[in-house]
């Protein structure tokens, strides 16, 4: 049972915090080069998160736009890595060209989360294409043997920022002889460079996202290797990996490719197996050695990631997981005056509070997100009480800057605007490969509550009070 959610008192909340942070978004967004602000510009895939959720339950155009071009202005730009995949740090510029060319497993993975979203609301491939091409570098380059993700790649190569990443007209021309003309010209290698005398490739003067590379990206990305090499931050952190589990998870359930699915799993077992001893976990592991501790976001981004594994597998076991750790998560952390504290023990005078969703969201926004989509797939009371209070605490948290606070308000949209709820009332094990990527599922065995439609496995779908004849097809709307 969760416990320790006292009400909290004294929170006022004024004004619509949603629509407030809709609203600074389009003051700050740049309607030329997509993103928010100016140089340097640090891409926060949560705030486009939440401006999805946000453009498909209000039908508002611009605020989907607005999601849609800095994705492709970040797809086009050179903080994307078109020759190996992933995204770099951010950019520090305008224009996504210039990155600060560290890759963190934590941007790669709420990417390819934002990707696949958008993937599922429009349909248009480059969104699919770029998922795909930055989860298989996180494959190739940032997993482990043994199944867990390691954590960055270094900025520089050899001393200098970006030597990998970065060619000469020359090079591209000895690597890939009679094409190199066109490669180049089509991804702005020029002989004075763009980036400090050299050449970032990118698509952002030929803007043509539909090419066919592939024969050369390989040959520049096997010289590169050999040419020099980069660092590699081998700590497998709990947060982070959580971050990853469920961003290929979420890619599974839109390419419907196994591999991706595998490597959560894989994922999920690693830290089954090394970073958790049932009902406490830890943070980090490396050289076959834990750490002592955890922190609140470790159980926050865990307990979403198995959430999410539930939600592409619809195995039971991800779920009871999720709800076991979720009361380990209120019962260390939780605090009488609200939200949930950093640290389950300190020498600090004061406990701290994360609130704020910075490069990652804060872990009292993902456990909003985990109690709220708990409640919704479980009904059950205990989780809607400790999720209103949550929602409660950080409505006036996030009063005096909500746009600061988008992973939270995306929590605040799904809890009051949910999925479609699916029951599928089946005989064995239904195909579930059709189910749409947000919703809250459940499969029942055929019964008289639920029974089946034409004796075939029958979907029983509801939006609020409001809920569809039985039919043995999902329908394309959802």
């Amino acid at each position: 049972m969760l416990k320790n959610t006292e009400s909290v008192k004294g929170n006022k909340v004024n004004g619509d915090i949603v629509e407030t942070a809709a609203e600074m978004l389009r003051k700050s967004y740049d309607s030329i080069y997509g993103g928010f602000g100016s140089a340097p510009k640090f891409p926060i895939p949560h705030e486009l998160m939440f401006l999805m959720y946000y453009a498909k339950i209000n039908s508002d155009e611009t605020a989907q736009k607005m999601a849609e071009k800095t994705l492709i202005q970040m797809r086009k730009g050179g903080i994307f890595d078109h020759i190996g995949g992933g995204f770099s740090r951010y950019s520090t510029d305008r224009y996504f060209l210039a990155p600060h060319f560290e890759k963190m497993l934590y941007d790669n993975a709420l990417f390819i989360i934002a990707y696949s979203a958008m993937y599922s609301l429009t349909s248009s491939k480059v969104y699919l294409e770029t998922t795909i091409k930055t989860a298989d570098y996180i494959l190739c380059e940032m997993a482990s043997p043994e199944g867990g993700f390691y954590s960055a790649q270094d900025a520089d190569s050899e001393g200098v920022e970006g030597k990998y990443y970065t060619f000469s007209v020359d090079e591209i021309t000895s690597v890939l002889g009679d094409k190199g003309k066109h490669f180049s010209e089509t991804f702005d290698i020029t002989e004075h460079g763009n980036f400090e005398g050299v050449n970032i490739p990118n698509l952002l003067k030929s803007g043509d996202l539909d090419t066919d590379f592939e024969a050369e990206f390989q040959k520049l990305y096997e010289y590169r290797k050999k040419r020099t090499k980069l660092h590699l931050d081998d700590k497998i952190l709990l947060s982070w990996n959580s971050m990853m589990i469920a961003a290929m998870s979420m890619l599974y359930r839109v390419s419907h490719e196994e591999k991706y699915l595998r490597a959560a799993e894989n994922a999920q077992c690693f830290i089954e197996g090394n970073i958790s001893d049932g009902e406490r976990l830890y943070t980090s592991f490396r050289d076959g050695k834990r750490s002592d501790t955890a922190f609140l976001e470790d159980y926050a981004y865990y307990i979403a990631a198995l959430i999410e594994m539930y939600n592409s597998t619809l195995d039971n076991k991800y779920l009871m997981r999720a709800e076991e750790l979720c009361a380990e998560a209120v019962k260390r952390f939780s605090d009488k005056n609200g939200g949930f504290n950093m640290c389950e023990t300190t020498e600090l005078f004061k406990n701290p509070k994360e609130l704020y969703d910075g490069a990652v969201p804060s872990g009292n926004s993902i456990m909003a997100y985990d109690l709220i989509r708990l409640h919704q797939l479980t009904e059950k009371e205990e989780y809607r009480e400790c999720a209103e209070k949550q929602l409660d605490f950080m409505s006036a948290q996030s009063q005096d800057y909500p746009s600061g606070h988008c992973m939270f308000l995306l929590a605040k949209l799904l809890n009051e605007a949910p999925p479609p709820r699916v029951i599928i009332s089946a005989k064995g094990s239904p195909d579930i490969s059709n189910l749409p990527f947000l919703a809250n599922v459940t499969v029942v065995q055929a019964d008289n509550k639920y029974p089946l439609l034409n004796e075939r496995t029958t979907f029983y779908v509801c939006r609020g009070n409001n809920c569809l004849p039985p039919s043995n097809m999902l329908s394309e709307e959802l």
